[in-house]
């Protein structure tokens, strides 16, 4: 029997297609539940938890994701992807010091919100997690700092920062920051406001 075509004319998707689309869609649910679920409870946040928060199974997270270590790692990897691709948006602005300090504050935000991700990772890989990848924690540092220098890069170029800044300094700032209001229920609107005032210092202002 030939399938119904759908109201506007169009063909229906082949099944095949619908499982892929259906499938994609699931997984990003699952993502988009995980980054809440450990923004709010951190990494151990429980997956029966995030399934519920996603709307499937927890048979459908499995499928997904085999074990809590691919999860958080697929999120560690996304969210350092989302923080990657700022950067190369807002290395095409107009004013070079602004783009790093707002990619700066989107660092902030990232290490706030991923409470104890990082260090669940790398525990994970210390106890010998089987299906763990073991060179992301690398692989995701080198990312950032390649993204983050190419900021400094321009707003030093631009006279918009000092020029014995590195980006490596900038991160470790940043880190400290974070590390100081990781367990305030505010800390993000803390950090927010203790790097702002700190880079202050490390911004050029006109004479």
């Amino acid at each position: 029997m030939p399938a119904t075509m759908p109201d506007d004319g169009r063909r229906p998707a082949p099944p095949a297609r619908r499982r892929r689309a259906d499938a994609r869609r699931n997984h990003d649910r699952i993502l988009a539940a995980a980054a809440s679920a450990v923004a709010e409870r951190g990494a151990e946040a429980s997956l029966e938890e995030i399934a519920r928060r996603a709307g499937v199974g927890s048979a459908t997270l499995h499928r997904h994701f085999p074990s809590r270590q691919r999860l958080l790692e697929a999120l560690f990897r996304d969210k350092v992807d989302t923080l990657c691709a700022a950067a190369r948006d807002l290395a095409g602005g107009p004013d070079p010091g602004q783009a790093l300090v707002t990619w700066l504050h989107a660092v902030a935000t990232h290490v706030v919100t991923n409470r104890g991700l990082a260090a669940s990772l790398l525990h994970g890989a210390q106890d010998g997690a089987q299906d763990g990848d073991p060179v992301l924690g690398a692989t995701c540092h080198t990312m950032i700092v390649d993204a983050g220098q190419e900021l400094l890069t321009r707003a030093r170029q631009a006279g918009a920062v000092r020029a014995d800044v590195s980006i490596t300094e900038l991160l470790r700032l940043v880190n400290a920051i974070c590390l100081t209001v990781e367990d305030e229920p505010d800390g993000a609107v803390q950090a927010d406001r203790l790097l702002a005032l700190v880079l202050g210092g490390v911004r050029l202002t006109p004479a």
